[in-house]
């Protein structure tokens, strides 16, 4: 009997959660085969057999989180396998000699006849101790927020229990309006709400709109708690401005000449190209935090913050400072886009020794980072805009862009980190460097 347990996957993840399994018990599995879906801190990953047999037991539901290590499911010879069900066999019909069957009970609260204890139309009566059909997002979610499913009135196929189903019962939409038969629990036993209002707060905001509450993903919760740690270690930010006038320049040059292949670079793109650099040459920034000692890394790897709907992702370009810019910009943008798809893989996700964050497309003009652990500093880019300067004693528009540096005070001081700043302010000033 082989034990499938939850594997370490990124080198921050601490627990995994199912969330699909690709094989049921007593489905044979060959060594490689996909057997579900996990989804860590920073992406949704596949967990691989390494075993060949039959899956013989699921020990962790879809949907049910577990730290590394934890037996997860069970693969063997199959003896154990639990057998297939039996099909139903109808019961016979009643004879005429049967008694009438009595008058069911009136519906509660004016719901339609029928409509007790059951989800939508055609959908199977929940009895005690069994679980209504649902998704696992929708069992993970009311997992989180303390919500019985046997009181959620389902609006998927069947009276499935869907997202939508539990959300709106957390937000205080109650299970009566949450099936499309309109149907309630009876009032001898309420559901409890998720997150009950108190006297002093309403459930309810101005114009009678229920407030939305929103579960935490695993991304979101994770990064919560990094950053939150993150931000207590002792730090500095330093700020300068940075004159955009030739990088802008170099860079529609640039995608002139790339426009026919259908390539183009970002801002961010020589950015990251310029901190490589300028890192080579500062290998004291180039570091992290390892708790009882500096760790100074030889590899130059730049994380690259990108936003996704469930939270903040940082892949890595390795060896940033010895690739070229364009095949520095087409990794950064493959990148990009699976993070966004939550496919990267571990490798992508891990390593990284420094990071830049940029808002600039946003319109925002100065901001503070927290930094990334462990590492001991990164970089936020603002927006590149027109701003009146003094040039040889006179005024003149010039495009500038502000630099912040949030510096981990455990690694560097402040004087090395402006020596950086300054050294990188030049490279972007000059950016003919940046093609070399």
């Amino acid at each position: 009997m082989a034990e499938i347990r939850m594997p370490r996957l990124s080198d921050t993840m601490e627990e995994g959660t199912i969330a699909r399994w690709l094989k049921q018990p007593g489905d044979s599995v060959a060594r490689g085969d996909v057997l579900a879906e996990i989804e860590t801190d920073k992406a949704t990953m596949d967990l691989e057999a390494y075993e060949a047999g039959v899956l013989e037991q699921i020990l962790l539901p879809e949907g049910e989180s577990a730290p590394i290590g934890s037996v997860v499911a069970l693969v063997g010879s199959g003896e154990g396998a639990p057998p297939a069900p039996a099909p139903a066999t109808p019961a016979p019909p009643p004879t005429r000699a049967a008694p009438d069957p009595p008058a069911p009970a009136a519906p509660a609260d004016g719901a339609a006849p029928g409509a007790r204890g059951q989800g939508a139309p055609g959908a199977e009566p929940v009895g005690p101790g069994r679980r209504p059909p649902s998704s696992p997002l929708a069992r993970a979610i009311a997992r989180r927020a303390g919500i019985d499913l046997s009181a959620v009135v389902g609006s998927g196929p069947g009276g499935r229990i869907v997202r939508a189903d539990v959300e709106r019962l957390a937000a205080g939409a109650g299970p009566g309006r949450a099936g499309p038969a309109g149907a309630r629990p009876s009032p001898a036993s309420p559901p409890s709400p998720a997150f009950p209002p108190s006297p002093a707060s309403p459930a309810e905001g101005a114009g009678g709109v229920a407030d939305e509450e929103v579960a935490l993903g695993t991304l979101r919760r994770i990064t919560a708690e990094r950053l939150t740690e993150s931000a207590r270690a002792p730090h500095f930010n330093l700020t300068l401005g940075v004159d955009a006038e030739e990088l802008l320049r170099l860079r529609s040059q640039l995608n002139e000449v790339l426009a026919p292949e259908g390539e183009k670079l970002t801002v961010t793109d020589l950015v990251v190209r310029a901190c490589a650099l300028t890192l080579r040459r500062h290998p004291e920034v180039n570091a992290s935090w390892g708790g009882d000692r500096i760790l100074r890394h030889r590899g130059v790897h730049v994380g690259i913050a990108v936003a996704v709907p469930e939270g903040l992702l940082v892949p890595v370009v390795r060896d940033a400072d010895r690739i070229s810019v364009r095949e520095l910009a087409r990794r950064a943008r493959e990148l990009a886009e699976r993070a966004r798809a939550r496919r990267l893989s571990p490798d992508e996700l891990s390593g990284g020794t420094f990071t830049v964050s940029n808002l600039g497309m946003y319109g925002i003009e100065q901001f503070s980072a927290i930094i990334n652990p462990p590492q001991a500093a990164i970089l936020a880019v603002g927006a590149a805009l027109p701003q009146a300067v003094v040039r040889d004693g006179v005024v003149c528009a010039r495009t500038t862009m502000q630099l912040t540096l949030s510096i981990d005070h455990r690694v560097l001081d402040g004087a090395t980190g402006a020596g950086y700043l300054a050294d990188l302010k030049a490279a972007l000033e000059s950016p003919a460097g940046l093609l070399l």
